[in-house]
C-alpha cells in the first residue's frame, strides 16, 4: 500500500545518504564504469536520485546526513548484536577488528567520491564522531524551523515525523513513486502513532539492525500491545505476575518478563539523538559549486559530468 500526502512547499530535504548510495549500488549494474574502468554505479545513481528528488520537491535547502560512525560504541555496549550483520570479521580478526564495516570492494571508493563531490558542490554534509546519520537527521529535523522532508529507507526514522517533518520512504520503484509519510500515514500503515513507534519497533525487533525483539511478538501483537497500554513501561507492568487484571496470556507475559533488560536497552539504542550541534552548517541550495575546479576534476574522473550538470539545472529550477 502506498500512502501519498500533499507536496510539502519548499522543504529542507534531509538525506539519509547511506540508504541512497547503497540503493544506487545494488540497483545499477557494475558494468557502468568511469573512464578509468572502475564501476561508478553508486555515484551515478546517487546523483540521479538526488536530481529527481530536487526536481519533484523543489527544496529550499539540502542536508546530506553522513554515517561518520555507523555503529557507535555506546549503542553496541547496550546491544552487542547491533548491526553485527554488517561487520567485516576476517578469519584472523580479534575483538579490536569488530568495528569495521563490511563494504563491497567497488563501493568503498565510490562512497569517498560521493562525499568529495558533495563537499565540492557546497552541499551541507553533516556527520559526528560516535553518532550515526540517524542522529544527525533527528537533530536537524528537531532544530529546523521550516518544513522538512527526510529521505530514507530506515523505518526507525519514523520517530522524527511531526507536524513539520515528513518522510519520503524509499520503496520499490522510482523516486517519483516513493510514498510520503506523515502522522496520519504512520497510524494507517503501522497501527501506532509516531510517538509510539519506537516502543512498537523495540517490541517487534528488527533483524536488519540486529535487534531481536521479544520472542513471540510480531508486527500485529506489538501494535496491539502499544495501542492498549501506550508504552513499553506499561506493557512490562501489565506482564508482572502480581498485576491484578492479568490482561496478557501467561506465555506472552513470561516472554516480556524475560526481555526486560533488552527492552530498556533497545529503546535507548533506537531512539535518535536530537541535540547535536547542527545549526552551524549552511543548508541552502548552492547556486554554483563551492569548489568548481575540484568538482570538475571529480566528475570527469568518475565520468558523471552529465549527472552533475543535471543536478545544478535542477537546483536552478
Amino acid at each position: 500500500m502506498q500512502c501519498h500526502t500533499a507536496r510539502v512547499a519548499a522543504p529542507l530535504i534531509i538525506l539519509d545518504s547511506a540508504t541512497l548510495y547503497y540503493r544506487a549500488f545494488y540497483a545499477l549494474p557494475e558494468k557502468l564504469t568511469a573512464p578509468d574502468g572502475r564501476p561508478h554505479n553508486a555515484v551515478r545513481g546517487f546523483l540521479s536520485m538526488l536530481t529527481k528528488l530536487v526536481s519533484i520537491h523543489s527544496p529550499s535547502g539540502l542536508v546530506a546526513a553522513w554515517d561518520t560512525d555507523w555503529r557507535p560504541d555506546w549503542r553496541v555496549a547496550l546491544i552487542p548484536s547491533y548491526k553485527t550483520h554488517r561487520l567485516h570479521t576476517p578469519m584472523d580478526s580479534g575483538p579490536h577488528d569488530l568495528g569495521v564495516e563490511d563494504l563491497p570492494d567497488t563501493l568503498e571508493p565510490q562512497i569517498d567520491a560521493i562525499s568529495q563531490i558533495l563537499d565540492a558542490c557546497g552541499i551541507a554534509r553533516i556527520g559526528f564522531e560516535n553518532f550515526e546519520a540517524d542522529d544527525v537527521i533527528a537533530s536537524v529535523a528537531a532544530q529546523s524551523r521550516q518544513a522538512n522532508l527526510v529521505v530514507t529507507s530506515d523505518k526507525d526514522l519514523i520517530q522524527v515525523i511531526s507536524d513539520h517533518t515528513s518522510i519520503v520512504l524509499q520503496t520499490n520503484g522510482g523516486v517519483d513513486a516513493w510514498p510520503i509519510l506523515g502522522p496520519e500515514e504512520v497510524l494507517s500503515r503501522f497501527g501506532v502513532t509516531v510517538d509510539q513507534y519506537v516502543d512498537y519497533a523495540v517490541l517487534r525487533g528488527d533483524p536488519s539492525d540486529g535487534l531481536p525483539g521479544v520472542r513471540g511478538i510480531g508486527d500485529k501483537t506489538a501494535a496491539s500491545l502499544i495501542t492498549a497500554f501506550g508504552t513499553i513501561e506499561s506493557v512490562i507492568t501489565a506482564s508482572r505476575a502480581d498485576y491484578p487484571a492479568k490482561p496478557l496470556t501467561p506465555r506472552l507475559a513470561a516472554n516480556i518478563q524475560e526481555s526486560i533488560g533488552y527492552l530498556d536497552d533497545a529503546k535507548t539504542v533506537i531512539t535518535a539523538e536530537t541535540s547535536l550541534p547542527v545549526q552551524h552548517w549552511d543548508t541552502s541550495i548552492p547556486s554554483e559549486p563551492l569548489d568548481p575546479v575540484e568538482l570538475s576534476a571529480l566528475t570527469q574522473q568518475w565520468g558523471v559530468d552529465k549527472y552533475m550538470a543535471e543536478l545544478f539545472q535542477a537546483f536552478d529550477g
